[in-house]
């Protein structure tokens, strides 16, 4: 039981890290703030990564959530990059 109480104890601040990272960055995607979540997605990456190679989370876990994070941000980025053409289409529309 001391074993496991030691692993824990070492595992979980990089598990709390690496979901408080991920939660950030993905509530910096619902709010809109497209450079400060391009920022956080590399941040992101490298704790991810860290926790896939101390074994505390599957590599196959460490694809996923990079990849649903890369998935919103690139989803973001299409929404912004529609909504400033959309305006340009409208304006030569009444003209």
């Amino acid at each position: 039981m001391r074993q496991n109480e030691k692993r824990r104890a070492r595992r979980f601040p990089i598990r709390n890290q690496m979901k408080t990272v991920f939660k950030n960055a993905l509530s910096l995607v619902k709010d809109g703030k497209l450079p400060e979540a391009q920022a956080m997605i590399s941040h992101a990456y490298s704790v991810i990564d860290m926790a896939s190679k101390k074994n505390i989370i599957h590599p196959n876990t460490a694809a996923r959530k990079k990849s649903r994070l890369a998935r919103s941000v690139n989803a973001l980025e299409m929404k912004m990059k529609d909504s400033v053409a959309a305006p340009e289409k409208t304006e030569k529309a009444e003209a």
